[in-house]
């Protein structure tokens, strides 16, 4: 129950689905909690229901456009204002599409980086100083399969995860020395509104290809996530922890 105990947690996304699991498990494990969003009614629903359930006030929900710096620099000075810093940051908020490389307009690639590539390096470059006043911090960026493994479709998903993929990478090392471990978590297909982008005709098919043939709820994710922001992977940086029922071992 106490894994996170004294930690202070921004997760991006964190209205619903994964975000929202994340941030009921971080609570659960004692970490107080800034959830950021653009849907702001819902956000705060979610903070206001983990808060009632754990009956004190460890969430607090903001705006969060990933896309705009001064929404992640608002986001980092509620986590110092609230709880007194920022030990861990998750890069959660993320869009997708299905379509392939010539399918896909100017427009849709340009949305899909701003908040995939774009939003993990803005919260990074927002959290950094507060962690290093911190000594130290986890940074935990979403990333997925498609980070990894190619497909027919999504080519700009594809394009997206896997530049925070090696993102991570390159964080990792640059900020050993300051005491910040930085990690990608790679999901396969989770049950979330995410999954929403894909035909239902297509999704028991793709659900198949993976060896246990199930989807995974968000929280078999999110307590992925609890692991690399807690001290028991103090050795781990650089690494990217694949959540995918076996999918990419096929």
């Amino acid at each position: 129950m106490d894994r996170l105990k004294e930690k202070v947690a921004l997760i991006s996304g964190g209205a619903r689905g994964q975000g929202a699991a994340e941030a009921r498990l971080f609570a659960g494990e004692g970490a107080n909690v800034v959830i950021g969003d653009v849907l702001d009614d819902l956000c705060k629903k979610t903070a206001d229901e983990i808060n009632s359930k754990s009956g004190a006030k460890a969430v607090v929900a903001v705006h969060l456009d990933v896309t705009r710096a001064a929404d992640w620099r608002a986001a980092v000075d509620a986590c110092e204002r609230q709880f007194g810093g920022l030990d861990v940051l998750v890069n959660n908020a993320g869009i997708a599409n299905v379509k392939g490389i010539e399918e896909t307009s100017e427009e849709e690639w340009d949305s899909i980086v701003n908040i995939n590539q774009k939003g993990v390096w803005l919260g990074m470059k927002a959290a950094v100083p507060a962690m290093r006043r911190r000594g130290g911090g986890s940074i935990i960026n979403i990333s997925s399969i498609y980070g990894i493994i190619g497909s027919p479709g999504s080519a700009a998903y594809h394009g997206t995860k896997g530049a925070v993929r090696l993102l991570t990478k390159a964080a990792a090392v640059q900020y050993a020395p300051d005491g910040i471990r930085v990690n990608s978590v790679h999901p396969g297909v989770i049950l979330t509104p995410m999954v929403d982008v894909v035909p239902r005709s297509e999704l028991q098919p793709l659900i198949n290809m993976a060896p246990m043939k199930r989807g995974a709820q968000p929280e078999e994710v999110g307590w992925c996530v609890v692991f690399l922001a807690c001290n028991e992977s103090s050795f781990v940086t650089g690494a990217e922890l694949v959540v995918d029922g076996g999918y990419t071992a096929v």
